[in-house]
């Protein structure tokens, strides 16, 4: 299972999620493609994604985070031992996030978000000082980023496979450039042991 969790106020209709889901259909491996809609609540978007593994359980499981959906592939990784593939991921989400508190307007198909104080606590919570096992990571950060800063992903993600890309923004707008190089993270992944699964 290729798991993408999206960002603040995204979707699966994001660019970088639709890039994903059409090389992947092209291949005809469609089936193991899951990018659910998050919850505004972090508590709950982790709950939504160990109840989506749970149901399908698969072999293996890779995930993609994407800037706020990076913080929570970072939390899944380090407590389950799934690889993750991060791009342009948030560092320090409930600091960034409190400027954002009440209805906000979703970036696809219309629709609003209220985000509440007690969603910065939940992300909090979530927080992981400090990774291990960097050989688990595969980092994407733009030096253009225009929402996050780049220095923040590198101190945080010490020792862990990187690229480095000069420019862009913080969608990572040449994305379909990395597409393959995304898969091949997957695959790799896929062909290394199963990851170890905690007692239900």
């Amino acid at each position: 299972m290729i798991l993408y969790l999206h960002g603040f106020r995204s979707s699966p209709n994001s660019f970088k999620a639709r890039v994903m889901a059409e090389r992947l259909a092209a291949l005809g491996r469609s089936a193991e493609w899951c990018c659910p809609v998050l919850p505004v609540s972090p508590l709950e978007t982790v709950a939504l994604v160990e109840r989506l593994v749970a149901t399908a359980q698969p072999a293996r499981v890779t995930l993609i985070g994407s800037s706020l959906g990076g913080y929570f592939a970072t939390y899944l990784a380090e407590k389950h031992g799934w690889p993750a593939l991060l791009l342009n991921p948030a560092v320090v989400p409930q600091r960034d996030l409190s400027h954002y508190l009440g209805e906000q307007p979703l970036w696809h198909g219309g629709g609003s978000i209220v985000v509440e104080p007690h969603h910065l606590d939940e992300l909090r919570a979530l927080g992981i000082a400090s990774i291990t096992r960097p050989e688990r990571y595969y980092l994407f950060a733009a030096t253009g980023d225009e929402v996050l800063d780049y220095r923040e992903m590198l101190a945080h993600y010490p020792g862990v496979r990187t690229k480095l890309i000069e420019g862009s923004d913080h969608a990572i707008s040449e994305f379909p450039d990395y597409v393959d190089d995304v898969l091949a993270f997957c695959d790799a992944a896929d062909a290394g042991p199963p990851a170890p699964r905690e007692a239900a």
